[in-house]
């Protein structure tokens, strides 16, 4: 907000104040001039016509909304949807911790006294209740946005906006204050569902939108950017279907103004319907670059419902780690495009471990839904309930194959999922076997499987797609390997069925990945 002692910018000042220059006054118009115009506007019709938006634009078609022809104002939505959005404020921290020494010697926090003052040792011999007393952490203040969804006060924002609160209040453009209650959050879609304490009162509401939103339509979002409550921006969707690297789901990017407090607020649609809920921003700076994401309205109503319900978000969970199938590994299994899925691990003790699914699986269907790359695996596997018992079409050995695999409860975090098998250990001496086809140094493995890489070619495939010395190779196509000949077996095997490219199974310290490594030609 400026106050009258702010000073405004260069620009606006010039504007207002600035010399009356050559280029301020323009060409001066003449008598005649005027004349001219005059009768022009006469004969097309008089000076005081007004060209409609029709008249101006002939060739691009009006939209019909509830407020009237698109895209002349805004403010007839915004009126009416604006009272649903809400701010929201956050008290996190404020528990007591045990006290600690600082590296002084002295109770953390205590000023850092020289040893040689007076004072040191009076500090330093505190009596132990003293020196070991609980201390307060100071609370942190965090600000967000949300919106209400019901008239009973449910109201939807970001996981990341509440994490760890104590203390969640909504505020209304009128000021009104008041404390809600966390129903359950969903980490991985970065929605929070939250309940005003208002014993009976009721809230405008608004509802998502039914229908997807589609490339160029117009998205108005309403927030609390820094604070500055009930902030509207206006945009367009600029593209469907962004991964931001948070799960298999997709989001909305939109380039309406979106910044820090804008998180957990909507995204409308000209009907007044949210499109999507405000979460992430890509900006070098930390601000505005015309760059925002949205959860899209139909993930947020499928997490919304269940956290309704229950608290929490339950997903169906393969346990394998995936990868896409480029072109290169659609070379080496044979498969005729690079679509699908790849297993490179099949997680212990996890649904599909004792499944029959394999490493090198290229997984291409699911109950007969085609599986585009590993984030539409993830995605169509997590919409399925746990203990659903799912058919996976795999491509193995030249032809499909199916498996019956039922669907745990995917874990909450990392921790929940078993550790990942470990073995292996150093190559056991120095004596190494060249693979030029695949520019590779090998040699034997102590105690452990497989064959350890000694060197690698910084010209090949291999070290473009990451292998280095020190991993390990465990499987070549599809068959286990003790040694460099068991290596060389393989790539004989690929080329004599006209293979490009081999499946490798590496291991690479605690990861274990599948690669397909093009072959040199002779």
């Amino acid at each position: 907000m400026l106050n009258s002692g702010d000073v405004m910018s260069p620009a606006l000042t010039r504007a207002k104040t600035g010399p009356k220059s050559a280029q301020a006054r323009g060409p001066r118009l003449t008598k005649a001039t005027v004349s001219a115009i005059v009768s022009a506007a006469i004969l097309s019709g008089g000076l005081a016509s007004t060209p409609s938006y029709a008249q101006l634009a002939p060739e691009t078609p009006s939209v019909e909304t509830p407020f009237g022809r698109a895209p002349l104002s805004f403010a007839d939505v915004i009126e009416k949807v604006k009272p649903s959005v809400v701010s929201i404020s956050v008290v996190a921290g404020g528990k007591n911790v045990a006290g600690k020494t600082g590296k002084n010697g002295l109770p953390e926090g205590f000023p850092d006294i020289p040893e040689d003052s007076p004072f040191y040792d009076f500090f330093k011999n505190l009596p132990k209740e003293f020196r070991n007393a609980p201390q307060q952490q100071r609370p942190t203040q965090a600000q967000g946005s949300g919106f209400i969804i019901s008239a009973d006060g449910y109201v939807v924002t970001n996981n990341h906006v509440i994490d760890g609160a104590n203390k969640i209040q909504v505020s209304f453009d009128d000021q009104e204050k008041l404390d809600a209650e966390l129903v359950g959050t969903d980490p991985r879609t970065d929605i929070a569902l939250l309940k005003i304490k208002a014993n009976g009162k009721q809230f405008p509401a608004v509802k998502f939108a039914a229908k997807p939103a589609r490339v160029g339509d117009w998205a108005l979002a309403v927030g609390n950017p820094f604070g500055l409550g009930g902030t509207v921006t206006a945009g367009i969707v600029s593209a469907l279907g962004r991964d931001i690297g948070s799960g298999p789901y997709d989001f909305l990017q939109i380039d309406a103004a979106v910044n820090k407090g804008n998180s957990g607020g909507p995204t409308f649609n000209l009907s007044g319907e949210v499109l999507g809920v405000n979460t992430a921003i890509f900006s070098p700076s930390g601000g505005n670059v015309g760059i925002a994401f949205a959860v899209p309205a139909v993930t947020a109503t499928e997490v919304i419902d269940q956290l309704k319900k229950s608290g929490a978000v339950s997903r169906g969970w393969l346990g394998v780690k995936i990868q896409n199938v480029d072109e290169d590994t659609a070379a080496a299994v044979g498969l005729s495009e690079p679509k699908g899925a790849l297993v490179n691990e099949i997680t212990p003790n996890g649904p599909a471990m004792n499944s029959g699914l394999k490493v090198q699986d290229a997984i291409i269907a699911v109950n007969s839904e085609k599986i585009a790359d590993s984030r539409d695996l993830a995605r169509k596997i997590a919409n399925y309930a746990p203990d659903t018992t799912v058919d996976v079409k795999v491509w193995r050995g030249n032809k499909e194959e199916n498996v019956k695999i039922k669907l745990g409860k995917f874990p909450g975090s990392s921790d929940e999922i078993a550790k990942l098998e470990q073995g292996g250990g150093g190559p056991e001496d120095q004596t190494s076997t060249d693979l030029e086809q695949l520019g590779l140094k090998l040699a034997p493995v102590k105690n452990g499987e497989g064959v350890s890489i000694m060197e690698v070619d910084p010209e090949s495939d291999a070290a473009e797609k990451g292998v280095k010395a020190g991993d390990v190779i465990i499987e070549v196509g599809g068959s286990s390997v003790a040694g460099a000949a068991d290596v060389a077996e393989g790539v004989k095997k690929a080329k004599e069925m006209g293979r490009t490219a081999v499946m490798v199974y590496i291991k690479s310290a605690d990861q274990r990945r599948v690669v397909a490594l093009q072959l040199k030609k002779s």
